[in-house]
């Protein structure tokens, strides 16, 4: 593995020096040898899948449903009829490894409340509020282990359920008391089911928060308490890494900096306009346009479209966790699973150019964009326009070949640039060139 000094140097080049800062200064987090470790492999491997599930899965109306419209009272009685008796670890977990998939990340608690694992601090759980009465994470955390894919958990910070969560920018109709309010006790909730997971659970190798933005900074009297709560995270598993969806520059103590929907540095949805730090990337995004199971959203992206995200995501330094909306009965949905499908089927192929590579050492160019291993450029076309491409000056080509076949392609020059001519293929969603580049 590169150093990760090296790692984010590149990252440098190939988003551009001016949006590149330096990870916040203010903090003192010195991150463990484990945790260290934890983030090389992070950024290794490249592509993770992500999982929303939850009771709200029986409304087929997206994960956010509670929020607009029906009562908390009435939501939560749903449990007692969620019996996903389609659920299987094992047929999960196989999907999401022959899709080339390096780590998951499930939802074991989000905005509503519920948890996914067996709580000792409420019946508002899988295993004592429904009648399935199975533990899904202990059973995923375990074939995990089994089938070697590393597990991250999602943890929401925020509650559109419970009345000690301080009220915030959503869950205003749910009908919470908002006079009972208690942050502290809401804070003690929180960190004794956060430890239950890490102790409970086997490796956890993130956690993976969500919800701070529901309350203004500068109007939050509690604070969040987050370099506490940290801490104990890092205290309970040295080598576990905390990843925060708070749309800001990372906080200290954080490990991995979140792009929701977005690539780093792009903010094309409007979400993430934070500047791009030295710590590992990754942007998660949807297979079709939500998150949660929602009946009526079966506009999945292609193949070719999830295969280019990926690859520029890698160009730029990052990984891609790629979310699945899993049906209230357990299975993954079809359309899914063709796309899982199609995604291993490319990375079985051409791997060798996204995996434990780094970023290439320009930013993206209008015919595609790089990964490198070493001297080992892999140039990733998929929007050429003519038969050759011009690279950008500051990298010297020595040789060039297809990486699929192995064919020797013509390196020519141009003023100071190289030129790399292109063989003669059909439509294909990456046409790779493997290259030689000068120390």
């Amino acid at each position: 593995m590169t150093t990760g000094y090296f790692r984010n140097a590149l990252r440098c080049l190939a988003i551009g020096a001016a949006a590149c800062l330096a990870q916040t200064a203010a903090g003192e987090y010195v991150p463990s040898p484990e945790v260290l470790e934890s983030r090389e492999r992070f950024a290794d491997d490249r592509f993770g899948i992500f999982l929303h599930w939850g009771i709200y899965s029986m409304f087929g109306q997206g994960e956010w449903y509670l929020n607009y419209g029906p009562k908390a009272e009435e939501y939560v009685k749903a449990a007692k009829g969620f019996y996903p008796a389609r659920f299987n670890a094992a047929e999960w977990v196989g999907a999401i490894k022959d899709a080339g998939a390096k780590y998951i990340c499930i939802t074991t608690r989000h905005h509503d409340g519920f948890s996914m694992w067996h709580t000792a601090e409420n019946d508002y759980n899988i295993v004592d509020g429904t009648p399935f009465g199975r533990d899904i994470l202990k059973e995923l955390s375990e074939e995990c282990a089994r089938q070697g894919i590393a597990l991250h958990l999602y943890y929401s910070h925020l509650d559109w359920v419970r009345d000690d969560y301080p009220q915030g920018r959503t869950g205003h109709t749910t009908g919470r008391d908002a006079s009972k309010a208690d942050w502290n006790s809401y804070y003690g909730f929180m960190n004794r089911q956060l430890k239950e997971l890490l102790t409970g659970y086997g490796p956890i190798r993130a956690i993976w928060f969500d919800g701070w933005w529901d309350h203004d900074e500068d109007a939050t009297p509690f604070g969040w308490q987050l370099p506490e709560q940290y801490e104990m995270i890092h205290r309970l598993q040295p080598s576990c890494m905390v990843a925060n969806n708070h749309h800001q520059s990372p906080f200290p103590g954080e490990d991995i900096q979140i792009f929701e929907r977005d690539l780093p540095g792009e903010n094309t949805a409007g979400l993430s306009g934070q500047e791009v730090s030295r710590l590992p990337l990754e942007t998660c995004n949807t297979m079709n346009g939500m998150w949660g199971y929602k009946i009526l959203d079966q506009n999945y992206k292609d193949s070719r479209t999830l295969i280019r995200y990926l690859v520029k995501a890698a160009g730029m330094g990052a990984n891609l966790l790629l979310n699945i909306g899993p049906q209230p009965d357990g299975s993954l949905p079809a359309a899914a699973l063709s796309r899982l499908k199609e995604i291993g089927n490319w990375l079985h192929e051409n791997g060798e150019t996204i995996y434990a590579t780094e970023a290439g050492p320009f930013p993206a160019q209008s015919w595609g964009t790089s990964t490198r291993k070493g001297n080992r450029l892999f140039l990733h076309v998929m929007t050429p326009e003519s038969d050759a491409i011009l690279i950008p000056e500051n990298v010297k080509i020595k040789k060039a070949k297809e990486f699929a076949t192995g064919k020797a392609l013509k390196v020519s020059k141009a003023g100071s640039h190289h030129v790399v001519h292109l063989p003669a293929t059909g439509d294909v969603d990456d046409l790779i060139i493997e290259c030689e580049t000068y120390d």
